[in-house]
């Protein structure tokens, strides 16, 4: 059974930077494509970036490009987002999440079925 922890959230004040890791134990991510996700307080869940299993293919909402990174250690079992300039609006709860799927391809708007419990990101000075 695939699980998923989230680490590396906190507060931090605008234009700062966090780094974001999703930890994968019970199965190797090799084989699935990883999303991270966000919700902030009274909104929906929003998709956020994914990476495709090798990591060539990768996608971005556009209130996070130019900004956010992702990325993915396979040997390491560790999917990254890499945010940077931060601002209010990115304080959300981010959750990331993994779909077993086909080579080179990912989204963010396919049902993924294994979910970490999420990391809490605050912006604020």
């Amino acid at each position: 059974q695939l699980q998923l922890v989230e680490s590396g959230g906190g507060l931090v004040q605008p234009g700062g930077s966090l780094r974001l890791s999703c930890a994968a134990s019970g199965v190797t991510l090799v084989d699935y494509v990883i999303g991270w996700f966000r919700q902030a307080p009274g909104k929906e869940r929003e998709g956020v970036s994914c990476i495709s299993r090798g990591g060539r293919t990768t996608n971005y909402a556009d209130s996070v490009k130019g900004r956010f990174t992702i990325s993915r250690d396979n040997v390491k079992n560790t999917v990254y987002l890499q945010m940077n300039t931060l601002s209010p609006a990115d304080t959300a709860v981010y959750y990331c999440a993994a779909l077993r799927s086909t080579p080179g391809i990912c989204g963010m708007s396919w049902t993924y079925n294994y979910w970490g419990q999420g990391t809490q990101v605050t912006v604020s000075s």
